[in-house]
């Protein structure tokens, strides 16, 4: 009888121990984009900065943040955080407290006194910034620490811009706005205060600049016809908040009817309260469902006692202290249309906070300029239609937010750069975004999100005190922990631990690891038990 076939492998040959010729597809250590950075307008690289502060390194964390955006105390504050809209946390138990984070650390900056880092060597170049608001300081500072002299001139009698004109104390305080703006000044910015430029062109000639960005604020109300009586009290919402600055507050009176429906007339209509008015009432046109401002916004409005009358429209303000509201109604398209349904309402100031828009004579002598609609258009470099004038923030077509304008001034300032030195800037390519389905959630713990401490009720309508207050320490950090590290390795070492062949290969902290392809077989394990999605299988090329 013949006896059985049978082969004998030697363990220690290499038929017995590499696998590699097996493989249909490899496994490949990859970098997604993580979504909470994909949306956000200053382009931080907010992943970066939180894995430093989960770590409990929050000077690391922050130095890792002023790298984009050089206010994160005052971002921590009035940004309306997109980056937690996109946030993959969200849809496993809650978003991360991005911005809450962010707060924390701009504020231990200022209690520290933690400085920004020394500015590059000096180009010999030297650029004009129009504007002192959330856009020209974003790029006065990205330029200077390029190297660059800068100069930036504000008409106003202090700098910020509408963060300090049209964002009330109760939101930012005003030693967190002059804190952070000191810290840019003090980088070796030049800034002149109360000087309005009429002519952009003869500015920069007289200051020796190649280059200027223009950064000037939506500081003029829009107005509306409304017939009004002699001894009508009507005001603009921009003036109202702008006076909140000085010592002789603006008189409002004890009945406060605002109009308009976006976050200034929020803001008027809670300053009204503060400042002793028994009845503050928004009147807009529309539903709330459609009210341009921040949801969040409403509701703490509403629970200061702020009434809001929707679908609803003014026709007229009467001398007896009276106005006129005509009730709408939504067409079949989703319009307002008027019913001829009258009421009237006690009002003894009518505040209009229907938009602003950009004072643009500076640039009514300056060839080449497009503008539309009331803005200034530029191309993809942020550059206008004349050589070397770049413009930004509210000047251009954009949404009008702080956070906005900060990564306006960024993206400008490297255009300025290349331009001044004779390049061209181009942005590196972004990775695939990490989306929710390449992550293995069941990896992370329910943990809630902590919520931020608000001021009692009482206090928020008598006062002006901060309403919204920050994380201490130990929230932040565990708020900081709950970030998934979405599409990045954070070295947790699932994949080294369930390998089936030993084919990965730790390279030490801080170095991730690598596969050693000769033993990997290609079961795709690695990327089926990889918590943030770093691992992806891709087909095999010989």
């Amino acid at each position: 009888m013949d006896k059985p076939f049978a082969i004998t492998l030697d363990v220690g040959s290499s038929l017995a121990n590499k696998t590699g010729s097996w493989r249909a597809q490899r496994p490949l250590y990859v970098d997604r984009l993580p979504p909470c950075n994909n949306a956000c307008p200053a382009g931080e690289n907010i992943q970066h900065w939180l894995y430093h502060a989960e770590s409990g390194d929050y000077e690391a964390a922050w130095r890792a943040l002023v790298v984009d955006n050089p206010l994160p105390a005052i971002m921590g504050r009035v940004c309306y955080h997109p980056c937690e809209g996109a946030c993959n946390r969200g849809q496993l138990d809650a978003a991360v407290g991005i911005n809450s984070v962010e707060r924390f650390l701009g504020d231990e900056a200022l209690h520290r006194g933690w400085k920004f880092d020394p500015p590059a060597p000096s180009s010999g170049k030297k650029v004009l910034v129009v504007g002192a608001g959330p856009s020209g300081l974003s790029a006065a500072y990205h330029l200077r620490r390029m190297g660059h002299a800068v100069k930036i001139v504000e008409a106003g009698p202090m700098a910020g811009g509408m963060m300090r004109f049209g964002i009330p104390k109760y939101r930012l305080p005003r030693d967190v706005l002059d804190g952070e703006v000191a810290r840019i000044v003090d980088l070796g910015v030049e800034l002149e205060l109360g000087r309005k430029v009429s002519d952009i062109h003869k500015a920069m000639q007289a200051e020796g600049c190649t280059a200027a960005f223009l950064a000037v604020g939506a500081h003029i109300a829009k107005r509306a016809y409304i017939p009004a009586g002699e001894a009508a009290r009507m005001l603009d919402a921009v003036s109202v908040l702008r006076g909140m600055e000085g010592d002789d507050k603006p008189m409002l009176g004890r009945r406060v009817v605002v109009y308009g429906g976006g976050n200034t007339a929020l803001d008027v209509a809670r300053t009204a309260k503060r400042l002793g008015a028994t009845e503050s009432i928004i009147v807009y046109r529309r539903t709330r469902e459609k009210m341009p401002a921040h949801d969040f916004e409403v509701e703490e409005a509403l629970q200061e006692g702020v009434l809001i009358k929707w679908l609803s429209t003014i026709k007229n303000m009467g001398d007896e202290g009276t106005l006129t509201v005509e009730k709408m109604e939504l067409d079949d398209k989703g319009f307002p249309q008027p019913t001829g349904e009258i009421e009237t309402l006690a009002a003894d100031s009518l505040v209009l906070a229907l938009g602003q828009d950009v004072d643009l004579s500076l640039l009514e002598n300056v060839p080449g300029l497009e503008i539309k609609g009331g803005v200034v258009q530029v191309g993809a470099n942020m550059m206008t239609g004349f050589p070397g004038l770049f413009a930004g923030g509210d000047m251009v077509p954009s949404e009008r937010t702080v956070t906005v304008a900060v990564g306006h001034g960024k993206k400008a300032a490297r255009h300025i750069d290349a331009w001044l030195r004779g390049t061209a800037y181009v942005a590196p390519p972004k990775h695939e975004i990490a989306a929710f389905d390449k992550l293995n959630a069941w990896y992370y713990a329910d943990a809630p999100k902590t919520v931020r401490p608000m001021l009692d009720l009482a206090r928020r309508t008598s006062t002006f005190d901060e309403v919204v207050s920050g994380l201490n320490e130990t929230n932040a950090l565990f708020e900081a922990r709950r970030c998934l590290s979405c599409g990045n390795c954070f070295e947790c070492d699932n994949c080294y631990g369930v390998c089936p062949d030993n084919s990965v290969i730790k390279l030490g902290p801080g170095k991730r690891f690598e596969f050693n392809y000769d033993y990997c077989k290609g079961c795709g394990i690695c990327v089926s038990e990889c918590p943030c999605g770093a691992i992806m299988m891709v087909p095999e090329t010989n």
